[in-house]
């Protein structure tokens, strides 16, 4: 049995190691390291030699990993690309 104490401290040390693009596909990193350099989908579907639609997909689901819902008032791919330099 372990004292609750040190169970708790062991939960809010597991809740800051994680991070949620270590659960991303090696794909959906190349889609998100170009986003943060600033590309369009159209540049990233080029030098990924993808469709469109499909990095539309893969941001998509990038903003899923990153808890970024759809809001009127953010710019989820800004806020993506916040979330990647802070971590």
């Amino acid at each position: 049995m372990l004292d609750p104490e040190v169970v708790a401290s062991m939960l809010v040390a597991t809740r800051r190691q994680h991070d949620p693009l270590h659960e991303m596909t090696p794909r959906q990193l190349e889609v998100l390291a170009l986003i943060v350099e600033g590309r369009s989908n159209t540049a990233i579907a080029r030098q990924l030699t993808i469709s469109a639609k499909a990095v539309v997909q893969h941001t998509s689901h990038i903003y899923e990993h990153l808890g970024l819902a759809t809001s009127g008032d953010d710019h989820r791919r800004v806020l993506a690309v916040i979330r990647y330099l802070s971590r």
